[in-house]
């Protein structure tokens, strides 16, 4: 027996039985021979940590565009907070860790420069849309590139939990993994919270401006607010468990303060009048590269040119400009609109 078939039988003897165990996986679009020390879901986890779309996340906005200040969270460091919440419930309700981790790791590797603001401007500009979760697994499976084919070549699961990790009320325990149901919960109880972290930093925010029927449930601090949600995710799943309802959820009280909070800072952060200039000015930025690489599509990468010539122009312009980083984003606008005499840029 090698070491991954010593973790599977460990997976099978000490994880619920309701966990998803990497022995019984529904596989890979591309079947591989097994590693020997690593489970699939542990493979999964290494291949988005060393794929470059993962390390492009460093550079991504997550809600203040170019802030000069280093402690601002970034589409990254996000990435890992949501990470490490997953992992705290899914080891308290006995799930799978490496999936969990997996998932976490990739959810948001499909994310635009600019935040959800080029993830709009995207939306309206490509046929059918475009949704960063649909975007992610597009990412996975097609623009990272492998020997192994399929792009990383994930598996069914780490994929599904990707797909599907948007919606805070989402029901879903049809279609995806208590482990993925794990990921979109803790995604919310993140950004939600770190967020206001990063306004109350930014002075666009005062915690005494948030409405007390929300923090009297929650909490007035960051990691009490943090604390009380990762509780009562745990302990009401586990109360879903004992009633036979095999679902990741909030208790009803706790859900709505937190979509209450969500919808304030909706209101008064994400839409707010410190961060509408910044929007605008990106809205601007996204919507002219693609119109540009639209018109002049044999501008585009060579690996982006393919994929216009094969599924269409605008498809092959979204895959780019999603790709790009706030900083590679700004400097090709830069590139196209300033003089060239002025422009100091690598590619």
């Amino acid at each position: 027996m090698n070491i991954r078939e010593e973790l599977e039988k460990r997976e099978e003897r000490e994880l619920s039985s309701y966990a998803t165990k990497a022995s019984l996986t529904k596989g890979r679009a591309v079947p591989e021979t097994p590693d020997f020390i690593r489970t699939c879901f542990m493979r999964d986890r290494d291949r988005i940590i060393h794929s470059k779309s993962f390390r492009r996340l460093k550079h991504k906005t997550q809600v203040y565009i170019a802030p000069d200040n280093d402690h601002y969270r970034t589409r990254l460091t996000h990435t890992l907070e949501v990470s490490q919440i997953s992992r705290t419930v899914g080891k308290a309700l006995n799930l799978n860790t490496d999936l969990i981790e997996a998932i976490a790791l990739g959810h948001d590797v499909g994310h635009t420069p600019f935040s959800h603001t080029g993830e709009e401007v995207l939306n309206k500009l490509v046929p059918g849309g475009f949704r960063h979760s649909e975007n992610s697994v597009r990412v996975l499976t097609k623009i990272e590139q492998s020997k192994r084919g399929a792009g990383l070549n994930l598996t069914h699961e780490t994929l599904q939990g990707i797909l599907y990790h948007s919606g805070l009320d989402r029901e879903d325990s049809e279609y995806n993994t208590l482990e993925g149901q794990i990921v979109r919960v803790s995604d919310k109880i993140a950004y939600i919270q770190h967020d206001i972290d990063d306004s109350v930093r930014a002075e666009a925010l005062k915690i005494e401006d948030i409405p007390k029927e929300y923090l009297d449930i929650l909490g007035y601090g960051h990691s009490e607010r943090i604390s009380t949600l990762v509780m009562n995710l745990v302990q009401n799943s586990r109360k879903n468990f004992d009633g036979g309802n095999y679902k990741i959820s909030l208790s009803p009280s706790i859900n709505e303060a937190l979509k209450g909070l969500r919808q304030y800072m909706f209101n008064n952060v994400y839409r707010g009048s410190l961060c509408q200039l910044e929007r605008e000015r990106a809205i601007h930025v996204v919507n002219y590269l693609f119109n540009h690489f639209e018109r002049n599509y044999e501008e585009l990468p060579e690996f982006y040119l393919k994929i216009a010539q094969g599924e269409g122009i605008k498809r092959g312009v979204a895959d780019y400009i999603s790709g790009m980083t706030d900083n590679y984003c700004t400097a090709i606008f830069k590139e196209l609109v300033l003089p060239r005499s002025y422009i100091k840029i690598s590619r």
